[in-house]
């Protein structure tokens, strides 16, 4: 139980192994870990303090959904396109019209 728990937790929480190895610059692996974290301690706070309510529930638990289809998606394309987190990924560049 205690390695399911340890490698549960370095799955998530560790850059280098969750799916956000596969983003090249450090820097971004972490910004992006620490918007994850935020967005979990939101979709919690929103789902703890909604408890009261029936409706202010439902709506916490949509969040907390979300929150965890958002972390699969972006793990997915840590993975599969770990150029979309590279530094300008979709800025056009000078002289670029649309």
């Amino acid at each position: 139980m205690q390695k399911l728990i340890s490698h549960a937790w370095n799955f998530i929480f560790d850059h280098e192994v969750s799916p956000l190895r596969h983003i090249p610059n450090v820097a971004t692996r972490h910004m992006i870990l620490q918007v994850l974290g935020w967005m979990w301690a939101v979709a919690f706070a929103v789902a703890i303090g909604s408890y009261a309510m029936l409706p202010a529930s439902l709506i916490g638990h949509a969040v907390l959904i979300a929150a965890a289809a958002i972390t699969a998606a972006t793990y997915t394309t840590a993975v599969t396109k770990p150029e979309m987190f590279a530094p300008g990924f979709g800025r056009r560049r000078d002289g670029e019209h649309e």
